[in-house]
């Protein structure tokens, strides 16, 4: 009878303590990425001694955790030899054509969402350091993680936009450039430039350097929140950026950009858009949290947020388009003739 309850999904109970257990799966596949369990077996079968010496770990634990991996779906075993699942062979194999390199970042999450308590308490995060001083294995994990992702959708999100009399592309915090690089295949003659920080920029430099398109994507290192955009761009792109700002900074932010454009420019905000009532959709109101616990000011917010950073800018014409991947493209237009100094 038990189990039959458990099957049809009638204990509420079970449900609440499969939900505070969950902790534990994700743990076990971030501990096995994190020791590079996946590579080390690539397409043998080995004995967990074998793994443990080759990852430099303990026997029976490796024994124990590869054993977990099993339970999960991850790795098969035979006799006392392990292999990874076709499923871990595609993606978590690293060198494999879709490798999942972003999970190192994820990681990274379990250590700042652990701060989640403190962070409720105090309203903002406990961590000692910002985003951009956590150090280069930090920064290196966080970027080939937006990448990746990026690298997912990218050609699909530009296709989306409307490029006519788009010549040249602003990308905002553009990390790797994957956005930047998409915009270049799109359209024949355009280019585009990725603005980030210092520190990001060698890393954006080996990733277009990668691609080939050195001669028509950019980079420019600065703080967008601290200095001017530039000027002279048909199309300003900020993907997954106001997420980490707080109202104010947006304000400006989206300011700026306006007055980065040129006449009929379109500014372009892609992000994780929270319903007005901020129950929904799941994954907007929980990366809510994900920007409490780590970053001082960031949240998701509403499209009447956006509408009106950009409606103050002004800009025109506001439209969304909700995509396939969960996140909404907010895009506003500079009239012509309208000249928007940032102030």
């Amino acid at each position: 009878m038990g189990t039959e309850r458990s099957a049809a999904g009638a204990s509420p109970m079970r449900d609440i303590l499969d939900l505070a257990m969950a902790f534990q799966r994700s743990r076990v596949l971030l501990t096995a990425s994190e020791l590079d369990l996946f590579s080390v077996l690539g397409a043998e079968r080995r004995s967990a001694a074998e793994v443990a010496r080759s990852i430099g770990a303990d026997p029976r634990a490796t024994d124990r955790l590869m054993h977990a991996l099993c339970a999960l779906g991850l790795l098969e075993k035979q006799g006392e030899r392990f292999a990874n699942t076709a499923a871990a062979a595609r993606f978590l194999v690293r060198g494999a054509p879709e490798y999942m390199g972003g999970l190192g970042h994820a990681a990274h999450l379990w250590d700042s969402w652990g701060t989640l308590t403190p962070a409720v308490r105090r309203g903002g995060s406990v961590l000692a350091a910002p985003v951009g001083e956590r150090g280069e294995a930090w920064l290196t994990a966080f970027i080939a993680a937006m990448h990746w992702r990026g690298q997912q959708h990218a050609r699909g999100i530009v296709g989306r936009l409307e490029l006519s009399g788009v010549s040249r592309v602003l990308d905002v915090g553009g990390g790797s450039g994957v956005y930047a690089m998409a915009f270049a295949r799109a359209k024949a003659g355009l280019s585009a430039v990725v603005l980030d920080l210092p520190q990001v920029i060698p890393l954006t430099q080996r990733y277009i350097r990668a691609e080939g398109l050195g001669e028509r994507v950019g980079t420019v290192a600065g703080d967008y929140l601290a200095g001017e955009l530039g000027e002279g761009y048909d199309l300003v792109f900020l993907s997954a950026i106001i997420h980490s700002n707080s109202p104010e900074e947006n304000r400006a932010l989206i300011r700026k950009g306006a007055a980065a454009l040129n006449p009929a420019g379109q500014l372009v905000v892609q992000d994780f858009i929270v319903d007005e009532d901020r129950t929904g959709p799941p994954f907007a109101v929980l990366f809510a949290l994900n920007m409490l616990v780590g970053t001082a000011a960031g949240d998701t917010y509403t499209e009447s947020d956006v509408r009106g950073w950009m409606m103050a800018a002004g800009l025109s014409q506001v439209a969304r388009t909700d995509t396939e991947v969960g996140t909404a493209l907010i895009v506003g237009r500079r009239e012509p003739g309208l000249f928007t100094k940032y102030t």
